[in-house]
């Protein structure tokens, strides 16, 4: 198994023999029945890049293509208007999220825009690579008070840029912090969003990939999903690392950077998919 799937398999395990179950919980099921769920607190996991030790499990297929272009419309559209997510990119999952305006109300990439958090994070990168405060944080109140809508899950990512004593290369580190994550259907997904965030920002600055530090606070398996948990404790996934390659000169201007540049190589998950009922 991959460096992934050892990850994926033991918080399993962990949510399953050591977890606890929610109460008066937000989410549902399409049914109108409560979703509630069996949750770890503070799991935390390191993937050094740079080694080929990528956020990616194959014991099931994960949708990268769908995540890569839901993380262009956040951080490069910097919208939350389902009509862009849709037809420029043909991802509609989101629209379960939807408010009676189309959007998904001042969130996620209407926050970015608003507060131009991408403009001043490449500047201030720009300003001075080194310092301790290169940070984007999605978790505004200001705008939750102005609309309804899903707070976001991923929301506070932080960077750090180091040059190698010996070589003298600069790299890029990033660390995502999560409040809440579904273990079965999300965790890869986001993980492998930020990664891929990571080296747009890096490859902005012609600066090389290093680690990616992911710390979720509540990692969670919906009361729906057991039986998918135990199956995926049951499988036995590749023995090759996948690899997210970015295939864009040193240099490419963060907002040129597209959802076609990046392919993943190697990346041979088990099938059969999965099926999954969202938690809405």
């Amino acid at each position: 198994m991959t460096f992934a799937d050892q990850i994926f398999k033991q918080n399993i395990q962990n949510i399953l023999e050591n977890g606890v179950m929610s109460e008066n919980a937000r989410p549902h099921y399409k049914d109108g029945k409560t979703a509630n769920s069996k949750y770890i607190t503070g799991a935390f996991t390191s993937y050094d890049l740079e080694k080929g030790e990528f956020p990616i499990t194959s014991l099931r297929p994960i949708a990268i293509k769908s995540a890569i272009k839901e993380l262009m419309w956040i951080y490069q559209d910097q919208t939350s208007e389902l009509s862009v997510l849709e037809d420029k990119y043909g991802v509609k999952y989101w629209r379960e999220w939807a408010l009676e305006d189309g959007t998904i109300g001042q969130r996620y990439g209407a926050t970015v825009r608003k507060h131009n958090i991408i403009g001043k994070f490449l500047d201030g990168l720009a300003k001075n690579p080194w310092n301790r405060r290169n940070i984007i944080n999605l978790w505004q109140y200001e705008d939750f008070e102005e609309t309804e809508g899903l707070l976001p899950c991923a929301f506070q990512t932080l960077f750090d840029v180091r040059r190698d004593p010996k070589t003298q290369e600069i790299y890029l580190d990033a660390t995502l912090i999560q409040r809440s994550n579904d273990m079965l259907v999300a965790h890869h997904i986001n993980a492998m969003q930020y990664v891929a965030l990571q080296m747009m920002i890096a490859k902005h600055f012609s600066w090389k990939i290093g680690k990616f530090f992911y710390f979720v606070n509540n990692l969670h398996i919906y009361d729906n999903q057991f039986e998918q948990a135990q199956e995926l404790l049951k499988r036995t996934g590749s023995d090759k690392e996948a690899k997210l390659v970015l295939n864009v000169p040193d240099g490419t201007n963060f907002f040129d950077i597209k959802p076609e540049d990046f392919e993943l190589v190697d990346y041979e998950p088990v099938k059969p998919q999965l099926k999954f009922d969202l938690a809405i």
